[in-house]
């Protein structure tokens, strides 16, 4: 089923006119308020706060925990096939139901939640363009109640990672082969001046910088004011003019811990139609602390 099949007055006015590779990937605010209402559609709040979903959000969305519902909670990976299906029946999600994804931060944590889903080949998906930002800066409504929907028996398929992701084996051979990496971090993580984002307290790894050959281009470049993507013109100036990137190459993407990196995958693959972008969300924690991983400090982003 192809991403909001399911729902009517498709596609969506106010992202088609933006030029995206794939338009059908986002919905907008607008779009959204219509459809509130719709049994198949299910929403699902992902931030970074974890705590702002209980203050307001959108009628209808559930919580989903980053740290709970997605991560293994004893060995560093994502949740296995059984729990990803035990999640989705208990949300009352399956292939009948199209899910949108939305947070804070610009949707930095929804597109993670995204490409989570991705990984068990969940293709009815998509992301609300602006967010939970844009959504209250329009004074359109909010709750506080805790919606529940009847169970469902959806039957999850195993998780593939090879397409989508990165392991740092593969994120070395990448970068000996000289194919392009993008550092989504902040500028001074890129130099190693930081170990963690400004403002965020500085720990982490052992030691700062980025991974030789990778180019620098922070992650909220993509991001317009009203928190929503820039429309595909100004994204190609930005990856394609600045970063001399091609939708034809190899591109691998990485943060700190691979939810920066995901925004960036997701706007590489969807908005762009960038045919082969991996996230490797072992990123800078597991790369600045590895033995024998080669860095770089100091160059200008």
């Amino acid at each position: 089923m192809s991403p909001i099949s399911a729902l009517p007055d498709t596609p969506d006015p106010r992202i088609a006119a933006k030029g995206y590779a794939h338009p059908e990937r986002l919905v907008s605010t607008d779009w959204l308020a219509a459809h509130l209402d719709h049994p198949s559609l299910r929403l699902l709040e992902c931030n970074e706060d974890v705590l702002l979903y209980s203050v307001e959000h959108i009628p209808g969305a559930q919580k989903l925990d980053w740290h709970i519902d997605l991560n293994d909670q004893v060995e560093r990976d994502y949740l296995a096939r059984d729990a990803f299906q035990s999640l989705l029946r208990a949300k009352g999600i399956d292939e009948t139901t199209t899910v949108v994804f939305y947070g804070d931060k610009n949707n930095w944590w929804a597109t993670y939640a995204f490409w989570v889903f991705q990984l068990f080949g969940f293709d009815n998906a998509v992301v609300l363009d602006g967010g939970r930002a844009k959504w209250l800066a329009e004074d359109r409504p909010t709750t506080t109640d805790v919606p529940s929907f009847p169970a469902t028996a959806y039957a999850a398929r195993e998780r593939n990672d090879g397409s989508i992701r990165a392991f740092i084996d593969e994120t070395r051979v990448h970068m000996q082969s000289g194919k392009p990496m993008v550092d989504v971090r902040s500028p001074q993580e890129y130099t190693g001046e930081k170990l963690h984002m400004p403002d965020y307290p500085q720990e982490g790894t052992l030691r700062g910088g980025h991974i030789p050959g990778a180019r620098s281009m922070p992650w909220a470049r993509a991001a317009a004011a009203d928190g929503s993507f820039k429309t595909a013109a100004e994204l190609r100036a930005i990856y394609e003019g600045e970063l001399g990137l091609a939708p034809g190459d190899d591109v691998v993407t990485y943060c700190r811990i691979g939810e920066r990196s995901s925004h960036t995958w997701f706007v590489l693959t969807y908005l762009l139609g960038f045919e082969k972008v991996r996230n490797y969300d072992g990123s800078w924690t597991e790369w600045g602390n590895a033995v024998r991983a080669p860095i770089r400090q100091g160059e200008k982003p």
